[in-house]
């Protein structure tokens, strides 16, 4: 059998917290293995527990959930993919949470589904943006306003290594549009199984934890 994946909740509310525990603990392929208040505890944690899956508060005591996100993504032993999960639906947080290394933002009045489709989406190893969230994210680096402390750096243009190849542009292009690697096949006339070639070969080349940050970096390098 497949391990379950690991999920460690970190919220300043408890009830909220708990309530997450229940959605996720009914699941047969999702453990909670952790629970943490601020962001401090959250770093701690996920050094000792190496959760999957972290499902990441923005306002909390002691440090807030986008500088856990940074300090975490930035440690080489951890693996976790990071979803923001919020009351507030802010430019600001998107575009901070997505520059810490976040690689999905989910607002808390979201639906028990999407809440455990999210925790499943980033165990896959993908990022998790609703459409409506990720059309801002092109817009906003496509138009090169800054949303963000560090999204200045939208206009710097960037030269790959290895160039991507024609399919490989047309595919990050559909990347940016939202579309799931089976939406991306039905468009161009190929296999899902070749979708997923290129999509890897894109991160390879932009060395990028997930979809969602290959977007993000190949829009903000002019590459998309």
């Amino acid at each position: 059998m497949t391990a379950p994946i690991r999920v460690l909740l970190v919220d300043d509310h408890a009830v909220l917290r708990a309530g997450f525990r229940t959605i996720l603990d009914t699941q047969p392929d999702i453990t909670v293995v952790g629970e943490a208040s601020t962001g401090a505890e959250a770093v701690a944690q996920t050094s000792v527990l190496k959760p999957d899956v972290i499902s990441m508060d923005v306002q909390m005591p002691d440090m807030d959930g986008i500088e856990a996100t940074r300090r975490i993504v930035a440690d080489p032993d951890v693996r976790a993919a990071i979803a923001i999960v919020t009351t507030f639906d802010r430019d600001d947080y998107l575009f901070n949470a997505l520059d810490a290394g976040a690689s999905g933002f989910l607002l808390k009045n979201s639906g028990p589904e999407d809440l455990v489709a999210a925790v499943r989406v980033l165990a896959a190893g993908d990022g998790m943006l609703a459409p409506e969230v990720t059309r801002r994210v092109v817009q906003r680096y496509a138009a090169k306003v800054p949303g963000a402390e560090s999204a200045a750096a939208a206009s710097a243009p960037v030269e790959l290594a290895d160039p991507f190849t024609e399919r490989e542009s047309e595919v990050l292009a559909l990347m940016a549009e939202a579309m799931s690697n089976a939406e991306i096949a039905a468009k161009l006339f190929i296999g899902e199984a070749t979708v997923k070639t290129h999509v890897s070969r894109i991160l390879q080349k932009l060395g990028a934890r997930d979809r969602v940050q290959a977007v993000v970096l190949a829009l903000r390098g002019g590459l998309a």
